[in-house]
């Protein structure tokens, strides 16, 4: 594990030096991806903010995301904290917007998203600062569970490439708080509180396995499959996430 957060806090220090920027700015949730994310971005030695921006919050989601904030200024002292309540912002925003809109559920939960990504941008070009992300393997590349251009919007996501279960682990080995690690993952976008597992029907570790399946189909139990078909079809719905934006190629003879 030690091995494994080296190279990434290594990854993070060049990458910042190549861009010529003074260090990270992450929104931190109470969930485990951000609190990994601030951590290793913390330990780079670089200035790292790691802000809270609720937005109807649930108070255990605050309490957490304050607590890790805590932690990460008693051990790091180049970590600098902030929250700004959304809570305002969205309600003016969502009053401002015509019928259909404002009371459209999934388009008032992704504008959530992407308010925060908007104030992660703002705090992180006043301080010279990147702005980390913090999606996982599944999410980033395998199901497409993030916000386009909210928690998608970022400059570089230094914990991409690992699972959750691997996202767990080395949070655990970094010391991060256990109930941080053991909360119900959840995107904090809706009013009912609503858990990452019960929007895609399946678990973390299960999806895992569907994005890394290539065995005989013919012989899975009923339950394997459903999680398959869950996969599959996320991945399908969310493809445009995933790939560069599609651009109209013009062929030459039509500009001249």
């Amino acid at each position: 594990m030690e091995q494994l957060a080296s190279h990434i806090v290594k990854w993070l220090a060049v990458y910042c030096r190549d861009a010529q920027q003074s260090g990270f700015v992450v929104g931190i949730s109470g969930g485990v991806d951000s609190a990994l994310t601030s951590t290793l971005c913390a330990k780079t030695g670089l200035k790292t903010i790691v802000l809270s921006m609720p937005i109807h919050q649930e108070a255990d989601h605050l309490f957490r995301a304050r607590k890790h904030m805590d932690w990460l200024c008693e051990h790091f002292s180049n970590v600098e904290r902030l929250e700004i309540d959304l809570t305002p912002v969205f309600l003016s925003l969502k009053s401002s917007l015509p019928g259909g809109t404002s009371d459209h559920d999934l388009s008032m939960a992704n504008t959530r998203s992407r308010l925060r990504m908007t104030t992660l941008y703002a705090v992180g070009q006043a301080h010279g600062c990147l702005v980390a992300g913090t999606g996982n393997k599944v999410e980033d590349f395998g199901v497409g569970f993030y916000t386009k251009y909210g928690d998608g919007g970022v400059d570089l996501s230094p914990i991409a490439d690992l699972s959750k279960t691997e996202v767990w682990k080395l949070s655990e080995y970094l010391g991060i708080a256990p109930e941080i690690i053991s909360a119900k993952p959840t995107d904090g976008l809706w009013a009912d509180d609503r858990k990452d597992e019960d929007q895609l029907g399946a678990s973390y570790p299960e999806l895992e396995w569907a994005m890394s399946f290539q065995g005989d189909e013919n012989s899975l139990s009923p339950r394997q499959n459903e999680v398959l078909a869950i996969y599959r079809r996320f991945n399908k719905l969310n493809r445009h996430k995933m790939e560069p934006i599609p651009v109209c190629r013009i062929p030459q003879v039509l500009k001249t």
